[in-house]
């Protein structure tokens, strides 16, 4: 039941993240999870695991991550694209 929970975290910190920076997640739902899972890992690395605690995550330092994960990860699709369109 813990491993749905931190599934379930994971995708709504991803989604959250994509929702703030106004960028959309490839892969749908399984991004938002992806996005979600290393964002917790990426923040809790940077910031250390503080703040409230949902599902196995910390929730303040995931969002964290997973911001600058989705930042990250847009600025490669954009970039990726702009190739393309050369």
């Amino acid at each position: 039941m813990e491993f749905i929970m931190f599934l379930i975290v994971g995708g709504i910190i991803g989604w959250l993240a994509g929702l703030i920076l106004g960028k959309d997640i490839p892969g749908g739902i399984i991004g938002n999870i992806i996005a979600g899972i290393i964002g917790a890992w990426i923040g809790g690395a940077l910031l250390g695991n503080w703040g409230p605690d949902l599902g196995g995550i910390a929730i303040i330092p995931a969002l964290i991550g997973a911001l600058i994960l989705v930042f990250v990860v847009s600025l490669i699709m954009k970039s990726m694209n702009r190739d393309r369109a050369s």
